[in-house]
């Protein structure tokens, strides 16, 4: 079946690559994908465009994270205290959504080997972090018109898992296109 297959393999060997830069090197990698990830979530603030560009900060911190569990744990940080000066107004939602989606599925290709376990990680942690910010911050982050309700749960975790799937896919066709400019 196609989500029991393992996936991770490929990401074990880059990880053993990565670990054998300097850490001069390590933190370069891990300064660019935090400033890329920074500016991708700060253009969330414009009008239309923003909102397809902001999710895509997400990308650099689940990159950053495949290649090393704490240098990627590092990014995340680095990414909200660069928020901190470009966008404040970004940095409630960065930590809960986009980082924390991008950081736990990163972190999931090492700990797990089937594709349905990794997007199950993904998943889990996105609609956590969503309902973080809906039921502990109350900060409307679907929009002040959305109620909350179970059956919004429901379709909520379901949305969560189709685009953890989305982004699982997404990371391992960027992974290969790039790990070797990366990695070398």
């Amino acid at each position: 079946m196609y989500f029991l297959k393992p996936i991770s393999d490929e990401a074990r060997l880059s990880q053993l690559i990565f670990n054998k830069h300097k850490k001069t090197m390590k933190l370069i990698q891990v300064s660019i994908f935090s400033c890329i990830a920074a500016i991708l979530q700060a253009a969330g603030v414009l009008p239309g465009v923003g909102y397809f560009i902001s999710p895509l900060a997400t990308a650099p911190i689940l990159l950053c994270s495949m290649f090393s569990i704490p240098f990627g744990a590092m990014s995340y940080f680095l990414t909200m205290m660069l928020l901190f000066i470009l966008q404040p107004t970004e940095l409630i939602v960065f930590p809960f959504t986009t980082g924390l989606l991008g950081l736990g599925i990163g972190a999931s290709f090492h700990l797990f080997r089937k594709r349905l376990s990794i997007i199950a990680t993904g998943a889990i942690l996105l609609i956590l972090g969503i309902m973080s910010l809906i039921f502990i911050f109350h900060f409307p982050v679907l929009g002040p018109a959305v109620s909350v309700s179970l059956s919004f749960l429901t379709i909520g975790f379901l949305f969560a898992f189709i685009y953890s799937w989305v982004w699982v896919e997404i990371a391992l066709i960027i992974f290969k296109r790039l790990k070797m400019i990366i990695l070398n």
